[in-house]
């Protein structure tokens, strides 16, 4: 259970409404998800993490697939189910197939496995490895 009220589109003030309308716009869907909703709440921080989704998530040096999976493992790492699904869900409507989510599950999974050997172990960085002293 939310620990917040979601704020519905019909009971919004023209401010988040706004939002709302944007966030439509620029997905191209009539879809408010509950995230945008429970943000709702506080108008400001709504606008805020709303600009910088579009800023992070927009076109550039990374696609957008690719970016969708550095967010689900991020989220992963995170515990947070709410971003797994929907940023699964993002993944595949951007052309993510079965094969590409079963190699990164198997990169998360190691990933999880290899840093809890090295946090266990406290293995000291290579040199090597850090930046300037390559």
């Amino acid at each position: 259970m939310a620990t917040v009220e979601l704020v519905e589109y019909d009971a919004a003030p023209p401010e988040v409404r706004a939002i709302y309308d944007e966030i439509r716009a620029v997905r191209k869907t009539d879809f408010i998800n509950n995230f945008w909703k429970g943000l709702a709440n506080n108008p400001d921080q709504l606008r805020r993490t709303w600009e910088g989704i579009k800023e992070v998530m927009a076109p550039g040096a990374l696609d957008p697939l690719t970016k969708e999976l550095i967010y689900i493992a991020v989220s992963v790492a995170n515990k947070c189910e709410y971003c797994i699904h929907s940023h699964t869900a993002a993944a595949r409507s951007k052309g993510m197939t079965d094969p590409q989510y079963a190699e990164l599950m198997s990169v998360i999974g190691m990933a999880h496995s290899t840093n809890g050997l090295v946090t266990t172990m406290q293995i000291r960085v290579d040199d090597v490895f850090k930046v300037g002293k390559q």
